[in-house]
């Protein structure tokens, strides 16, 4: 298997990804907190290949998704949506598109990123889409490409403008920068956000893959049946904790530039030095 996909893994099962989130934050207090979470990653054109007594699309389960989640937030099919955004950035991006998400927990959800991974044919990442929610709820989605249309490895920084007002204790300023490191076994994304004064924010989520089946979903059901409750309460802990440090309070603007399908296509990407 290549780091991201290869033609090899066209019969490639859906993946459960038991995984750990840290959020860091370096000023003007430092808070930072790491806590156990598990994602699905789905290859979009076979997700009627799915549907199990225990894992659903559209409709209530156990563990699955619902498609009006994501994209256009119509339940419309979610891979010709992707692939329309990606031919109107002009992203040869032709293969499998796979994303990587929180599942619907007994119905219910909350999912502060997914991240769409799109391939070429030949299995290269040629974009990633990171569709952001925050708790007002709204969203936006970056998508980001590689260097003069080259393939993204682990080796690639990507970076986009911030254009969401996703926590009240940081303005609508600055950008985002991604790093993302997938092997046979593992999944790595990070996200650093710059201010005007620079490094604010470390976050990354990373962990084990296994494949998605009755006996792992349920093993991650059993350690955390609870884990779409527990993200929303440690969203509202990790607030309040900054509030009682007197971290600054932004309120929301009152006009959002971030409707739920917008799309922000980003090619400001550079190459890590050696």
């Amino acid at each position: 298997m290549s780091t991201f996909g290869s033609t090899s893994d066209t019969l490639s099962p859906p993946l459960l990804l038991v995984e750990r989130v840290m959020h860091e934050r370096l000023r003007p207090a430092h808070n930072r907190f790491v806590y156990p979470v598990f994602c699905v990653r789905l290859n979009l054109d076979r997700l009627k290949d799915l549907d199990r007594w225990w894992f659903g699309v559209d409709r209530r389960c156990l563990m699955g998704i619902r498609t009006r989640d994501y994209g256009a937030c119509d339940g419309s099919d979610l891979a010709v949506w992707m692939r329309r955004h990606l031919a109107e950035a002009g992203v040869q991006a032709d293969g499998e598109i796979w994303l990587q998400t929180f599942p619907r927990v007994f119905g219910y959800v909350f999912n502060p990123v997914s991240f769409w991974y799109c391939h070429d044919s030949a299995g290269g990442l040629r974009a990633l889409l990171a569709e952001v929610t925050s708790t007002f709820g709204e969203r936006h989605s970056y998508l980001l490409t590689g260097p003069e249309g080259q393939a993204i490895t682990s080796s690639t920084t990507l970076e986009c403008r911030k254009q969401l007002h996703v926590s009240p204790f940081c303005r609508v300023e600055g950008r985002y920068q991604f790093r993302v490191r997938d092997t046979a076994d593992t999944s790595f994304v990070g996200i650093d956000y710059f201010d005007s004064a620079g490094l604010v924010l470390r976050t990354s989520i990373g962990g084990r893959k296994s494949v998605l089946n009755r006996q792992s979903a349920t093993q991650a059901l059993m350690r955390q049946p609870f884990m779409t409750f527990s993200i929303i309460a440690r969203i509202y802990w990790q607030a309040m904790r900054l509030w009682l440090a007197d971290v600054p309070f932004f309120p929301k603007p009152q006009v959002s530039n971030a409707a739920s399908p917008t799309v922000t296509s980003e090619n400001a990407i550079t190459e890590k030095k050696p």
